[in-house]
This record gives structure tokens, C-alpha cells and sequence, in this order.
């Protein structure tokens, strides 16, 4: 016999004023999938979900765009739910990192400056330029961007 480790809140209390999770059928509803699917999910730990005291799930609105996220990663790349893991935890890392980027003030930059060089083609010289600034008619190859002048 084996058991799925699985993160479960058990929600003791309900929210004053309004409630802010969405019961079982209303989330599988908004996300589109069946009931048993959303469960298997929540089992497979991509989704979060609370339980009451009953065993009832209930799902923060928050996890309507990450089941979203998992049927895309399934669809357009026809990943196993394992490897969906995997990207959901880097992709989870990656917008943990950029906030604290902005919050630490940061701008780190996705390309290095490069020195710029000069090749003549003959007929003309082609420049290659990085950094910002670029002239609008620059093309981007392999990540380097090239102008024409002359």
C-alpha cells in the first residue's frame, strides 16, 4: 500500500464576512475539469487545497490561474503531471526571483553588453551593437543585434 504526500490545510473557521474559497464543484466548474480530476490533482500536489472538518475541499481563487496553468503545460507540451511539477516549482522560483529584483530595486540585464564590432562585407558595413539604444532597424540573430550603415 503506498500513501501521496499531500499539502492540506484543515480550515477550522469561516472567513468573517465573506467567503474567499471556492467549494469543490464551483472551482471544477470555473476551471472547466470534473470534480475527480481536480481531486486527483490536489493529490498529485500541484493543486493547494483546504479541507473542513468534514473532508470537504476548498480551493483559494488564486488556484483557478494555477489549474489553468496546468492544463496548458499539458496540453501545448504534453508534459506528465511529474514534469508539470517540476516547471510549476521553477516557474514558482523564477516569480519568487523577479520580486525580489524589484523589491531590492534591481534591473538585471537578460543580455550582457558586448563591445561593438565592425565587419565589412564588401559593400557595406554591418555593425553589431548591443545595450540599449539600438537603432529601430536593427535585426535580432542569435541574440546579437545587427544594423546595416553605409
Amino acid at each position: 500500500m503506498s500513501f501521496a504526500l499531500v499539502r492540506m490545510r484543515v480550515r477550522r473557521e469561516e472567513r468573517s464576512g465573506r467567503e474567499v474559497h471556492l467549494g469543490l464543484e464551483e472551482f471544477a466548474a470555473r476551471v472547466g475539469l470534473h470534480p475527480d480530476h481536480v481531486r486527483r490533482l490536489v493529490v498529485l500536489g500541484l493543486l493547494d487545497a483546504d479541507a473542513d472538518p468534514s473532508g470537504r475541499l476548498h480551493f483559494a481563487p488564486a488556484q483557478v490561474a494555477r489549474a489553468a496553468r496546468i492544463e496548458r503545460l499539458r496540453a501545448g507540451f504534453c508534459l506528465n503531471y511529474a514534469g508539470i511539477g517540476v516547471v510549476l516549482d521553477l516557474l514558482d522560483r523564477i516569480a519568487e526571483l523577479e520580486a525580489a529584483e524589484r523589491a531590492a530595486g534591481l534591473r538585471l540585464s537578460r543580455h550582457p553588453p558586448q563591445p561593438s564590432t565592425s565587419v565589412d562585407t564588401g559593400r557595406r558595413i554591418v555593425t553589431r551593437s548591443s545595450g540599449r539604444g539600438q537603432p529601430s532597424a536593427a535585426r535580432r540573430y542569435g541574440g546579437i543585434s545587427w544594423t546595416r550603415t553605409g
